[in-house]
């Protein structure tokens, strides 16, 4: 791993460092979603906040650094579906498994929504939603040309769908109920990308 200051391969004490406030950070967005406070992370992993701060300089870097390598599982499932003979189907099955994680994956949906330190918005810059909306770009695309999708519903449409209906079911901590309340509303909202018919 590269250390993000020097550009050097970090020292195993660095990498120590950065493990410990990853596993934190991680336990504690998993509990008080995407606004967690840096200094309790910093204070949970038995670091510094200048040594929090050197190694995630945002709050953008932390939130993708503790969410990258579940999306990039579910980008690889996006990869897999991509030759199904189904475009329809396999897009919805797509989403619809980003939905369900998302909802249960506290802090995810508000991590892609939520304004960063430097006033950008992080759904626009981040690499987590970047990689999800050229994997579902993918998908949708091929769903569109078999004309299973309507022709003026994008991938940014799809995934704000996603993430309104994760936010919503968040807050339930019963997991088979927001499996059941992401699945319901998801439902509905799928229907509404499909193509009218006479």
């Amino acid at each position: 791993m590269v250390d993000a200051g020097t550009g050097r391969p970090m020292r195993a004490d660095a990498r120590r460092s950065y493990d410990r406030i990853l596993k934190a950070a991680d336990a504690a967005i998993a509990r008080d979603g995407a606004t967690t406070s840096l200094e309790e992370i910093a204070r949970n992993a038995g670091v510094g906040s200048a040594t929090l701060h050197r190694h995630f300089p945002s709050r953008r870097a932390l939130l993708n650094a503790v969410f990258h390598d579940r999306i990039e599982g579910i980008c690889a499932q996006a990869h897999r579906l991509i030759d199904a003979p189904d475009a329809g189907v396999a897009l919805i099955d797509w989403l619809g498994e980003l939905c369900r994680y998302s909802a249960k994956t506290r802090g995810l949906a508000p991590a892609l929504l939520q304004w960063a330190g430097d006033d950008r918005p992080l759904v626009q810059d981040s690499s987590c939603h970047s990689m999800l909306h050229d994997a579902g770009d993918r998908l949708l695309r091929r769903a569109r040309e078999a004309g299973q999708v309507r022709p003026e519903v994008s991938i940014d449409d799809l995934l704000t769908l996603v993430n309104a209906i994760s936010l919503v079911t968040e807050a339930n901590s019963a997991a088979i109920v927001v499996d059941d309340e992401a699945d319901r509303l998801f439902a509905i909202a799928v229907e509404g990308i499909r193509p009218a018919t006479n």
